[in-house]
């Protein structure tokens, strides 16, 4: 269901509360990232990081918010509206929950899912200098290895939940150029390892580029520690696609490259006796009685004469 919107007082208020209503075809969905009440030099780097990664779709608040999203999701929601973001991501540390980094999106801007992860062994993107990094807004390609993406919940969830964050504006064509860094999420029994490589096309003696990966950063290796996730009536509803999109394809019916329609009819067998044609003397049809005269009179011997002399 959609929030009651406030009324617009004018013709600008207006049109952007309707930018806030359902789409048929949404934006791209944007991050926020929010600093805790105390975050260090690691966590700080570390979103920094990934902010550049979710550029330019990405929100970063610098000061410091103190919110725990497990026992109060208000604040979280409010930011969400406010900053029309449906993606976020909040970092904190604590004695009890040091490196904590909480990730998750909301639906109609209340709380669908999070997860919280424990940050470890992070390697920052300023490490690897000398390599070429990917240009901001470029799609990412997404390897996931580890049977417990099939298996165990948690780690399908997350799996769900990085490619939303990090998948980026929808492309219709890509070119190979176009493919410049590479995801890469294994799964063991304990930690979630996060990879980023760089693509490099290198020369191979054919017109295929040998292909190489470059590790260019963020590293981190993630330890599941809380979730929480929607119920299935709420994830049934933000999974809801428009009527619109899901009207049947029409058979012998295709767009060509300039949007022009094409279809295919399929017509009974003319009759092309009853064809009207423009009325000529010579398209006229003869009568048997004409035809019979013109037989005889090529039978005549004076038009025997005239071919030969022709």
């Amino acid at each position: 269901m959609v929030q009651n919107l406030p009324k617009a007082k004018n013709a600008r208020s207006k049109r952007f509360l309707e930018k806030r209503l359902p789409q048929v075809i949404e934006h791209p969905k944007k991050a926020i990232f929010i600093k805790g009440n105390n975050t260090g030099e690691v966590l700080y780097e570390f979103l920094k990081d990934i902010e550049c990664l979710k550029k330019p779709d990405a929100v970063f608040f610098k000061r410091k918010n103190p919110i725990l999203p497990f026992e109060d999701a208000s604040s979280l929601e409010f930011y969400s509206q406010k900053t029309d973001c449906s993606l976020f991501m909040l970092a904190s540390h604590s004695k009890k929950r040091p490196d904590n980094v909480v990730m998750g999106r909301t639906f109609n801007f209340c709380l669908l899912d999070m997860i919280e992860f424990e940050l470890m062994n992070y390697e920052p993107s300023f490490f690897f200098e000398k390599v070429k990094r990917p240009v901001f807004g470029s799609k990412p390609c997404f390897v996931f290895s580890g049977e417990l993406f099939e298996k165990n919940l948690d780690y399908t969830k997350a799996k769900n939940l990085i490619l939303d964050f990090f998948r980026g504006r929808t492309a219709e064509f890509i070119s190979l150029q176009g493919l410049e860094w590479v995801i890469c999420v294994s799964a063991s029994s304990e930690l979630l390892y996060f990879r980023t490589y760089a693509i490099v096309l290198k020369k191979s003696g054919t017109r295929i580029p040998r292909v190489e990966l470059e590790l260019i950063g963020p590293n981190m290796d993630l330890k599941i520690r809380r979730t929480c996730f929607a119920p299935l009536a709420l994830m049934k509803q933000a999974l809801k696609k428009p009527k619109i999109l899901n009207q049947p394809k029409k058979k012998s019916i295709s767009n060509d490259d300039f949007g022009n329609k094409i279809a295919r009819l399929h017509l009974e067998k003319q009759d092309f006796s009853k064809l009207q044609t423009r009325k000529m003397k010579g398209l006229k049809r003869k009568k048997k009685s004409d035809l019979n005269s013109i037989v005889s009179n090529e039978a005549h011997p004076s038009f025997k004469k005239l071919q030969t002399d022709s």
